[in-house]
């Protein structure tokens, strides 16, 4: 239907349209209550956080710079608020426990990309720029992407391409960068700030420009959810059979769909010393099974808290300590970290023994902290300028 204008109905139009929109103001709306500010970052860095709940009887703050819950006051208008010690700048989520339910924080837009449940996030910054900062540099873009993937399904990538990709006809280097079990393809793009993190680098001359893929890592969640079914739960062992199957399947349509869609559609040097791959947590077991099993198609191999146990490097990889020289060769780069409190420490740790012990060499960093995405931002930061160098 074509929409026209017509002169001698025209102020009798807009007469009535501003009468209903003010009627749709009036009664169409509930009421609203006081406005909240939330997160408040104060100028020592403390935190004020605040939640409009004035039926709640008790309303707590959880946030990973604290080890506990902390008490919220409800005043007279029903804001519960807190304010906290000083906190480390960083990125951090958060949520709010109110009686005993965990909620996001309706005052904040930014939140934390999951398949369960989505906290918010709240950004401190340091005095000087921290490096996953927004900063006055050249800055890549960031694209969406959907590619034909396993079983007829369609899959999803986040894209990033460096300052300048648009304006000239140069080929890049790309890096596979795969997020850990219940986060999304935008978890490290939204949580991670991989896009900021590679524009201050290249700007600062200490990273090449590359193109960083992030490809959502649940095949098997995808597959049942465009299919009509239920979200399968995760595997109860880290490297069971099944996880073994899932990981598989997910390298499988990375090296099969994924590559093959990017290098037709992005300008990109098609070789494995242009390609490198990474992961955290699940990703980090995604990588080294990928990597390890296409040793001709990646030459850099970035493993963020996670391992493989001795027993499958021997039973499925023993080609990698068997030949120590030829590993050696073929990889430019093979990177272990992962913080001393994370759960999967003693199984990194491991890892890297058994890496020594067989000759195999790698870089490693251990940082202090746990299996948060706070050190993920350190490791990305500290393996990206050793690419494709």
């Amino acid at each position: 239907m074509k929409v026209g204008y017509h002169p001698t109905r025209s102020k009798r139009s807009l007469l009535a349209g501003c009468l209903f929109g003010l009627c749709t103001v009036a009664f169409g709306q509930p009421p609203r209550g006081p406005l909240v500010v939330s997160p408040q970052v104060n100028t020592d860095k403390s935190v004020t956080f605040r939640y409009l709940a004035p039926k709640a009887t008790d309303v707590k703050l959880s946030a990973q710079f604290e080890k506990g819950l902390l008490a919220m006051t409800k005043d007279a208008q029903g804001i519960w608020s807190v304010t906290t010690p000083p906190v480390k700048p960083d990125i951090y989520p958060y949520s709010f426990q109110v009686d005993g339910v965990t909620v996001m924080d309706p005052a904040n837009v930014a939140f934390f990309p999951n398949e369960r449940f989505k906290a918010s996030l709240v950004d401190i910054p340091g005095d000087t720029p921290l490096i996953h900062s927004l900063q006055d540099v050249p800055h890549g873009s960031v694209n969406y992407e959907y590619y034909p993937s396993v079983a007829g399904t369609t899959g999803s990538l986040v894209v990033y391409t460096p300052p300048g990709y648009d304006k000239n006809l140069v080929k890049y280097p790309v890096f596979y960068l795969i997020s850990g079990t219940t986060d999304t393809e935008e978890t490290f793009f939204k949580v991670g700030r991989t896009n900021l993190i590679l524009d201050n680098l290249i700007a600062a001359g200490r990273a090449k420009p590359m193109i960083v893929v992030m490809p959502y890592g649940n095949i098997e969640a995808r597959i049942t959810e465009q299919k009509g079914g239920a979200k399968p739960t995760d595997p109860t062992v880290r490297d069971g059979a099944d996880a073994v199957k899932r990981a598989n399947d997910f390298g499988e349509d990375l090296t099969r769909n994924v590559i093959p869609y990017i290098e037709g559609n992005y300008r990109t040097i098609t070789n494995e010393e242009s390609r490198a791959i990474g992961g955290f947590s699940r990703g980090g077991g995604q990588t080294l099974r990928t990597a390890f099993s296409n040793m001709d198609k990646f030459a850099w191999v970035c493993s963020y808290s996670s391992y493989l146990s001795p027993q499958e490097m021997n039973g499925s990889f023993s080609q990698i300590g068997g030949n120590p020289d030829r590993t050696n060769k073929q990889l430019k780069l093979l990177w272990v970290s992962v913080g001393s409190d994370d759960f999967l420490y003693k199984g990194t740790v491991e890892f890297m023994d058994y890496m020594k012990a067989k000759k195999v060499a790698y870089k490693s960093l251990v940082t202090d902290g746990g299996h948060t995405w706070m050190n993920v931002k350190t490791y990305v930061a500290d393996t990206v300028p050793l690419l494709f160098r």
